[in-house]
């Protein structure tokens, strides 16, 4: 049993689209905003009530230019990776501090935005460890195995 645990599993929406950048070393890294929704029925009116909580994902390496290449805003997505927290001085030297979801694993689900719900299983499209095959669920996808460069 390990001693500690930093593990994070989120299925929601990109809110924009990956923003591609790169280190002075060359490394890749992208960033993009992801909504998850939580809905409840409120015990008091019966009402439903709807809480939606954005997150700031970061993407390294090759997943993070396969993210840039394959992911839009409004993308559904399943994002697999950990807390990490940043902190550094801004331009008028205050201190900043953010936490964010470092991803190691991206999979596709559904369709792309606009086309409706019909777009089949989810797919594997990337990870950081090197792995890529169809996630289990199967049906027909957008995006199939040759449209994926690995």
């Amino acid at each position: 049993m390990a001693n500690s645990v930093n593990k994070v599993i989120l299925v929601g929406r990109l809110g924009k689209d990956p923003e591609l950048k790169y280190m002075a070393s060359g490394t890749p890294f992208c960033r993009f905003s992801m909504a998850t929704d939580t809905v409840w029925n409120d015990k008091g009116s019966g009402e439903r009530q709807e809480k939606t909580e954005w997150h700031n994902i970061v993407v390294w390496d090759r997943l993070a230019e396969i993210c840039n290449q394959y992911l839009t805003k409004g993308r559904l997505v399943y994002i697999e990776g950990s807390l990490q927290t940043r902190e550094w001085d801004d331009q008028e030297g205050n201190k900043r501090k953010t936490t964010e979801i470092r991803a190691r694993e991206m999979v596709m689900l559904g369709g792309n935005p606009g086309e409706g719900t019909g777009g089949g299983g989810p797919r594997r499209a990337a990870s950081s460890e090197g792995s890529s095959a169809p996630a289990a669920g199967g049906g027909a996808s957008t995006i199939t195995d040759d449209d994926i460069p690995f």
